[in-house]
């Protein structure tokens, strides 16, 4: 069946968003968030496109663009580099995005503005921590911090910096919801993490899997991986490396 082709935006402003494979976490650790946002960064002076707001959670990423033509090229490029960075780190094999990223032409000033908002709301909504103390967002740049965000374009709009921060409070109904609403996994600590491991495998800790055989190991940290464990909780409380966790 043919692919769907895609809405081109006269303005050349698009909301982009790209989602791991079976919401497979894209991001286990601070240096991954950071290498995806070196990537961008490059891609972005290389390609010369703007990038006016974005937000890397776990298992997804929204992308705020100006981009008037070649942008199948720049998010291959961008989702290319970073599943074989991941999959080489994690000793990972397959695919690390679900399909197509997704994208919305953006037509009006109102549109882009509360798209900008929902991006940066993406912590709010998953009720992780309030968009100034998210890390992984371009708050950041509209706060002051200088770098790879044209932030200055949607401060024009708003009047600068306060009619900036008055315009982003959390808006519970912005236009993208629903179209672009990703749910994040909810993470256990490690003491729901140790529950898990003795009610889903009748076992008194993790460390117990060690003893089993591959096949029945490799079963076990499977339904641990569905049981909502991280890759990270899972190879610190059995004491398993990262790459066979990974691989099972």
């Amino acid at each position: 069946m043919p692919r769907t082709a895609r809405i081109k935006s006269v303005s050349g402003y698009y909301h982009i968003v790209a989602r791991g494979i079976a919401r497979q976490v894209l991001f286990e650790e601070d240096a991954d968030y950071l290498f995806f946002l070196k990537i961008l960064k490059k891609c972005k002076e290389e390609e010369q496109f703007k990038l006016l707001a974005f937000c890397l959670m776990e298992n997804h990423f929204h992308l705020l663009v100006k981009i008037d033509s070649g942008m199948d090229r720049v998010m291959r490029r961008i989702l290319t580099t970073y599943a074989k960075y991941y999959n080489t780190k994690y000793e990972r094999i397959g695919y690390l995005f679900q399909d197509r990223y997704k994208s919305k032409a953006i037509d009006s000033r109102s549109y882009l503005l509360s798209a900008m908002r929902y991006i940066h709301n993406n912590p709010v909504k998953a009720g992780l921590c309030s968009v100034d103390q998210y890390r992984w967002s371009s708050w950041q740049y509209y706060d002051g911090a200088k770098g790879m965000v044209d932030a200055e374009i949607i401060l024009d709009m708003l009047g600068g910096k306060r009619g900036f921060m008055e315009y982003s409070m959390y808006a519970e109904h912005d236009p993208d919801d629903g179209y672009f609403e990703f749910k994040e996994s909810n993470r256990l600590n490690d003491s729901q993490a140790q529950e898990k491991i003795r009610n889903l495998l009748h076992l008194e800790s993790g460390t117990k899997l060690q003893e089993l055989d591959r096949v029945k190991r490799d079963e076990a940290l499977r339904i641990l991986k569905d049981g909502g464990l991280s890759i990270r909780q899972i190879e610190r409380l059995t004491g398993i490396t990262r790459g066979v966790v990974m691989k099972a």
